[in-house]
């Protein structure tokens, strides 16, 4: 315990400083987490990293998941849910079909069934290292909410294929009756499931005199039940958060208030921002162990890169196909939404680049990592070893070739120039603050109207909201005026550090204060 708790410790600094380097450096920063946990795995008296098989999906996979249901927009998943269908279902078993016709017929000792746990390992794309990269790009609100779309739903996807296959290898047989029969089950119980328990957990909510801190805390732990409680009905644990997820999401503004919202995103932003850092370094740590584990099977280290190579282009190229495939469908079937783009080059250009986007990582590593030692029977699962190995260099590959060019390919190769309109997006925003105004105004006017020449506080707040109805953004609040009010809020935080130094005032009454010039610091950004 005082050899791995201090090792923890130096994982998350050095998670923390690997992402402000990143930022620095503009890249994802699941690239330098993994390179460097394979620096550092190199170095002598560093305790193993080992993770017990059966609880890696259930350390790692309910909060990831749950934080991504929570941050997606569901109105846009509506909007798109025939493409996203498409490329987190068909696409993701098109991709491991084509992982496991390619590793039976090329890699000796691989079934039929090693090649579809192989497939439903690395078929899913990566979420966070797509998003930690759209932050150095500019993107259209629809690619990118289908690309959220997808990486939510294809986890669910490729786990239900990975466990198909778990037991096809470790039986020896697959019965289709029983697997379309388990399927359903698993699609349609892990939805049920989530959401009854998501529909309790807001009741619960809502009912239970909670605060701040225990909203928090039980957001925690919901993640972990749904999941828990769908495996134990042998359905899909992910459908279950991704489901309950989605609902909880929806109904944010009924169970939570405003500080349990505030403060529950900072909390949840670095939990989840801590353990992909976590997975990532892991993704690095475990080669050199994995490594050994081929050579004592006696599989040459550039075989295995081979194979690791090759499952690669693969799955780059079955995306790739895809998503010409999809671009077909949609002129075919839909014309109204294909993609507009100005000239032929542009439109064909796009599948390459949505093909582009197929980074590898947290998913893929759990579900790896997952595989059992040995089979019920007590022999060693076959190609254990192998699988990993070309896993990690999967995600090696994907996040260093993919992750690095994506950005420049996005930037020069302007296939997104026709489908960003930077002003008209700016116009709709200043619209909508506009029509919030005058809702507010109206809302005051109409609702307190007999109250307003003997109350002067409401008579106050009416005048204030109807000189901001008036008033542009500019004539509120232009830069200068800005500065000057960001100056006073610095002047009133430094006021009550002083004041805090008298012992007979109660410090809660000065943080409490400090929290509300935070709060309206972060209102004058929005402006």
């Amino acid at each position: 315990m005082h050899t791995i708790l201090p090792f923890l410790l130096a994982m998350i600094a050095a998670i923390v400083l690997l992402n402000m380097c990143a930022v620095r450096l503009k890249i994802a920063y699941p690239i330098l987490l993994v390179l460097f946990g394979l620096l550092v795995s190199f170095v002598p008296g560093l305790p193993a990293v080992k993770i017990n098989p059966d609880l890696i999906f259930f350390i790692f996979l309910p909060p990831l998941l749950f934080e991504a249901a929570w941050s997606i927009s569901f109105k846009e998943m509506k909007r798109w849910w025939r493409i996203i269908g498409s490329f987190a279902f068909l696409v993701v078993f098109f991709t491991a079909f084509s992982v496991a016709i390619a590793a039976n017929y090329f890699i000796p000792g691989f079934t039929i069934a090693l090649g579809f746990l192989l497939g439903g390992i690395v078929s899913p794309p990566d979420a966070v290292s797509t998003g930690a990269i759209m932050k150095f790009v500019k993107i259209p609100n629809t690619t990118a909410a289908v690309l959220e779309g997808e990486s939510l739903l294809n986890d669910a996807s490729s786990l239900i294929i990975f466990r198909f296959a778990l037991i096809a290898v470790g039986t020896g047989q697959f019965v289709w009756q029983d697997a379309s029969l388990d399927f359903l089950w698993m699609m349609i119980g892990g939805s049920g499931i989530g959401l009854l328990l998501a529909w309790i957990f807001v009741q619960a909510h809502k009912h239970l005199p909670t605060e701040a801190s225990s909203d928090i805390a039980l957001t925690l732990i919901e993640p972990y039940l749904m999941y828990w409680v769908a495996e134990q009905f042998h359905s899909s644990g992910v459908l279950a958060v991704v489901c309950g997820g989605l609902y909880m999401s929806g109904k944010r503004l009924i169970f939570l208030n405003s500080t349990s919202r505030i403060r529950g995103y900072s909390v949840w932003e670095s939990f989840v921002f801590i353990l992909n850092g976590i997975v990532f370094l892991i993704i690095g740590l475990e080669l050199p162990e994995i490594v050994g584990g081929l050579r004592s099977e006696g599989i040459a280290l550039k075989t295995a890169i081979n194979y690791g190579i090759l499952v690669t282009v693969i799955l780059i190229v079955a995306r790739i196909i895809s998503s010409y495939a999809a671009m077909i469908a949609t002129i075919i079937f839909r014309p109204s939404v294909a993609p507009r783009a100005s000239s032929m080059r542009r439109r064909l250009m796009m599948p390459i680049l949505l093909g582009w986007t197929g980074m590898r990582g947290v998913v893929s590593l759990a579900a790896a990592l997952a595989i059992p030692i040995t089979l019920e029977n007590g022999t060693p699962f076959p190609n254990r070893n192998l699988i990993l190995f070309i896993t990690f260099v999967v995600i090696l590959l994907t996040l260093l070739v993919q992750g690095l060019t994506l950005p420049y390919f996005i930037k020069y190769g302007k296939v997104f120039d026709d489908f960003i309109d930077e002003e008209k997006e700016e116009l709709a925003r200043k619209e909508i603050k506009q029509k919030l105004r005058q809702h507010v105004y109206h809302f005051l006017k109409n609702k307190h109207e007999s109250e307003l020449h003997s109350d002067a506080g409401i008579e106050r707040l009416l005048r204030h909201w109807e000189e901001k109805n008036k008033a542009n953004d500019a004539d509120w609040m232009n830069e200068k005026s800005k500065a000057v009010f960001i100056e006073m809020l610095e002047s009133q935080r430094q006021f009550l550090t002083e004041l805090n130094k008298d012992v007979s005032i109660d410090e809660e009454i000065i943080r409490h204060q400090l929290f509300q010039l935070d709060l309206e610091e972060e209102r004058l950004k929005m402006i």
